[in-house]
Parts: structure tokens; sequence; C-alpha cells
């Protein structure tokens, strides 16, 4: 009997991540650091987290130091800003109807190790008008792109769709 990889076990800190992140959301959601909610809170936190169980593999992947929330924000404004490039560029492509187009599909390299570093990328890609992730394959992602002119060849695909948010991605994510 196999066993199946998305059920093993998640690791301990994983747990302590998931219950932390929890009861901060409770916190910020309450507003109180009263005895009460602090109790109710770690309770609600507790059950949360042993029902995620194994699904809190993914948070393996996290980066617990000092620097990670400046990583966080600074991938956030990353993707911000090429969220709003994206959106712009695909309204002059949709009012500009004369304007060369060469959809395709392209594959990219990524070098993130974890579950969760992979599926934000794919995600972030995906997020931006223009590109959309078809696949995801261990180190590779299949992108459909709607203008190959950055290049068909995997490194120069990787350069110009994944390379600026994996770099950020790396700061807080494996």
């Amino acid at each position: 009997m196999t066993s199946n990889p998305a059920f093993r076990a998640a690791p301990a800190r994983a747990y302590v991540i998931g219950f932390g992140t929890c009861l901060l959301a409770w916190i910020l959601l309450t507003g109180t650091l009263a005895a009460s909610e602090l109790a109710a809170g770690a309770l609600v936190a507790l059950v949360a987290t042993a029902a995620a169980g194994s699904r809190l593999t993914l948070l393996g992947g996290l980066r617990l130091s000092p620097a990670a929330p400046l990583h966080l924000v600074r991938y956030l404004g990353y993707f911000l800003v090429q969220l709003t490039l994206s959106n712009f560029d695909m309204a002059r492509r949709i009012l500009s109807p004369s304007l060369p187009l060469d959809p395709g599909m392209v594959e990219v390299h990524t070098g993130l190790r974890s579950e969760l570093g992979r599926m934000l990328l794919a995600n972030s890609i995906t997020l931006t008008p223009g590109t959309l992730t078809v696949d995801v394959d261990d180190d590779r992602l299949l992108i459909h792109w709607i203008d190959r002119a950055g290049g068909t060849d995997m490194e120069a695909a990787t350069r110009a769709i994944a390379a600026g948010f994996e770099q950020r991605i790396r700061g807080f994510l494996s």
C-alpha cells in the first residue's frame, strides 16, 4: 500500500505557524486583548489548526525570519505594479486591434522548491492579464502568453514572465 503524498503528516513547525496565524487573525478581527477573547481565539485557532491537519504541509516552505514580512511587502508591491502594467497593456491591445499578437504556449523554469512557493508563482502569473498558467510540473510551468514577443525559449520566457515574481517570493518562501 502506497501513501498519498497529499496526506503526509505536517511538521510541528507548520502547526505552530497555522495556530499563530489563526490566533493573530482572531486578535486583529476582535480588536481586543481581553483574556476571554484570547481564550476563545486560542480555542478556535486550535480547532482550525487541528482540522487543517495534513493540509498544513504547504506552510513548510515559509521562512520565519525578521526580514520575511519586508519581503512579503516587496512582493505585494511588485505584484501590484505588474498587475497595473499588464492591465494597461491589455487595454491598449483591445483598443488598438491593429497591434500584432503572437499568442502561444511557453515553458518557464522555477527554482522555488516549496509547493506554496510554486503555487504562489503560478497564481501570480495567472492573475496578471496576458498570461495564464496552464500546468505546473515540478520546476516547470506551462504558460499561455498573449504575446510571445519576449521570446519562446525557456530562458527568455522565464526572464520575461516569472523571474521578477520568483526573486521576490524567495524572500519569504523557499
